[in-house]
């Protein structure tokens, strides 16, 4: 079994109706917290660029899942149905992604945990790609 059929099977990723409407909202509110993003990085707030970083990329991802018809319970399960499903984005971006939603955890959960002004530089670039991706897809 696949780690996306893993996902299905455990209610983790449910179909439903496919809506436009939503994904445009998700991505919508990606441009937002991508917004909140840079200006956090640029008031050295660095953990905060982290978090509202990843939900930028979290809610551009969940557009796709909008669009296609699937909701989701598991943000690791949405990484592995865009790698399953749309072979069009590219794995930098998944793996991005992943990356990423375990650095905002580390924000979260691991006091000794700071990040880099490099990690946040780059992790920002790959969010507002992702986001233009998505955004075509869309």
């Amino acid at each position: 079994m696949t780690e996306l059929e893993e996902c299905i099977a455990a209610g983790l990723l449910r179909k439903t109706q496919p809506s436009r409407t939503d994904a445009l909202l998700n991505l919508e509110k990606a441009e937002e917290f991508l917004s909140h993003a840079i200006a956090n990085f640029s008031e050295e707030r660095a953990s905060l660029a982290i978090v509202a970083g990843y939900l930028a990329m979290f809610n551009a991802a969940r557009a796709v899942l909008f669009k296609d018809g699937w909701r989701e319970k598991s943000h690791a399960c949405v990484a592995r149905y865009l790698e399953a499903k749309h072979k069009e984005i590219p794995q930098e971006f998944i793996d991005a992604l992943d990356k990423f939603r375990e650095r905002r955890q580390d924000v979260q959960y691991n006091p000794r945990f700071r990040p880099t002004e490099q990690d946040v530089s780059e992790f920002l670039q790959s969010a507002k790609e992702f986001i233009k991706l998505v955004k075509k897809l869309i």
